[in-house]
């Protein structure tokens, strides 16, 4: 990460976030939508068949319904379904996770701008927004906003551009493997705040138990070479 003109810590050019999860407590609440589709169809609904649906986006989750399970032949319907249902669950509120609102203001404090990068669709990151607030953000980037999604590095390096700043500048900020996957791919740092299993501690990947840990003054990286 680039240093400051003043002397003090090193500072990201931008902070780069997830929606689900990681800002707001609905990855539960995606994972009981996928849950409920599996056990209408007879198929098992345990924390290992869920794993790989964590941070995933919609299409990609009915893609991974059919070729695992056979559910949804058409996995544009099926899209729809896992959309509607998980829509209606946010709309019907959605929690702030711990840290977050003082994670995003301190950021501002300190002249960092922020990005919303998410899996979901625009309409699920406008509801979550009107609850975050949307000033918060100086851009967001939401499924179909790029040609690939999560894991894919797309989204995280679209939110840079809009930015202006280095993905390897900026400190991005997930909770599963699927996002993990996306911010190191691009080229960002790393602080994880786990949500399930999977994301492991490296060089450029910092793993928290919560967004109140979280010390923009004080990151939990070794100086740059």
């Amino acid at each position: 990460m680039p240093s400051s003109n003043a002397p003090g810590p090193a500072l990201p050019a931008a902070l780069l976030c997830d929606m689900d999860g990681t800002l707001v407590d609905t990855e539960r609440q995606w994972l009981a939508t996928v849950a409920g589709l599996l056990r209408a169809h007879g198929a098992p609904d345990g924390p290992d068949a869920l794993a790989p649906f964590a941070g995933a986006p919609v299409a990609t989750a009915a893609e991974l319904l059919a070729d695992g399970y056979g559910i949804g032949r058409g996995t544009a319907a099926t899209a729809a379904l896992l959309d509607r249902d998980f829509t209606a669950r946010v709309a019907a509120g959605v929690t702030v996770q711990p840290g977050a609102l003082r994670l995003l203001d301190r950021a501002r404090a300190l002249g960092i701008p922020a990005a919303l990068v998410t899996a979901s669709e625009r309409h699920v990151a406008d509801l979550v927004l009107r609850t975050l607030g949307a000033d918060r953000f100086a851009t967001s980037v939401t499924s179909g906003d790029t040609p690939l999604g999560k894991p894919h590095p797309d989204p995280y390096l679209a939110a840079a551009a809009r930015l202006g700043v280095a993905p390897a500048d900026c400190l991005a900020v997930e909770d599963t493997p699927t996002g993990a996957a996306a911010a190191l791919a691009a080229g960002c740092r790393l602080l994880a705040v786990p949500t399930v299993p999977g994301i492991a501690p490296g060089p450029r990947t910092a793993v928290l138990a919560s967004l109140e840990d979280v010390d923009l003054l004080d990151l939990p990286f070794a100086p740059a070479a």
